[in-house]
């Protein structure tokens, strides 16, 4: 049964994708019940990550929060640490959103200490994990932290060689937004 829930949620990423939200939170809805039938406690991490993000999609933050926290707690108790530290930074993108920049710190610094514990960890999950850190510290006034983060995650760019994270981590590093940010 784990293949079919599988398979349901990526239904739910693919309505997102294609801006069918209303459709994607039926499905998600659907994937957190019959992880729960199922006893799956991994794949109904994903499922209320998934019904998480989609709610968020929908400008539901509020609704969203209480879904990333028992993803969280779910995978607390798996042997996953890069989804637990996935699931984490989301969790703090959700408090940085919500105004919980306290939440959110800790959030980020658990996850990358997660990250630091795992054997290999590719350069794009470091950057993606360093850069709504960095946001943070400037949003807080923590002007030198920001800009140490901002380099050491353009320098993970770099390496994994996408170019629009470059850019934009350039572009903080000048003291300037970024396009599109």
């Amino acid at each position: 049964m784990a293949v079919p829930l599988e398979r349901l949620i990526e239904q739910v990423y693919a309505a997102r994708r294609e801006g069918r939200f209303a459709e994607a939170r039926d499905l998600a809805r659907g994937a957190v019940a019959l992880g729960r039938d199922l006893g799956a406690p991994a794949l109904l991490a994903r499922s209320l990550m998934a019904l998480g993000q989609v709610e968020r999609d929908l400008g539901q933050s509020g609704l969203a929060q209480p879904r990333y926290q028992e993803a969280v707690a779910l995978l607390r108790q798996q042997d996953d640490g890069l989804a637990l530290a996935h699931s984490v930074r989301h969790l703090g993108d959700l408090h940085q959103e919500l105004g919980d920049l306290a939440q959110a710190e800790a959030c980020y610094d658990e996850a990358l200490a997660v990250y630091r514990r795992l054997p290999e960890v590719p350069p794009l999950v470091l950057a993606n994990a360093l850069r709504p850190l960095a946001i943070l510290k400037d949003q807080m006034g923590e002007t030198a932290d920001g800009r140490r983060l901002w380099e050491k995650a353009k320098a993970l760019y770099e390496r994994a060689e996408v170019q629009a994270g470059v850019d934009e981590c350039a572009a903080r590093l000048a003291g300037r937004p970024a396009a599109d940010s």
